[in-house]
């Protein structure tokens, strides 16, 4: 995983869990305010999400930032 999708997935993590708690579930389209503005970084997201780490389309943001925090 790059670092800038590694900063960016802990950026929202934090944002979501503030503002809507510990429970919020994300998936990775989270990461992007559109799908197509960075096909590449989607791509790099999308293969650590579903093929990496096989995760369903919704998954905890405190599970997803521990995660990456172990990269």
């Amino acid at each position: 995983m790059t670092p800038a999708l590694k900063q960016k997935i802990l950026q929202v993590c934090d944002r979501k869990v503030l503002q809507k708690g510990p429970e919020v579930g994300l998936s990775f389209y989270a990461f992007f305010a559109n799908r197509n503005t960075d096909p590449e970084l989607l791509m790099e997201a999308a293969e650590w999400w579903i093929m990496t780490h096989r995760l369903d389309h919704f998954e905890k943001a405190v599970k997803i930032r521990k995660m990456v925090e172990q990269l």
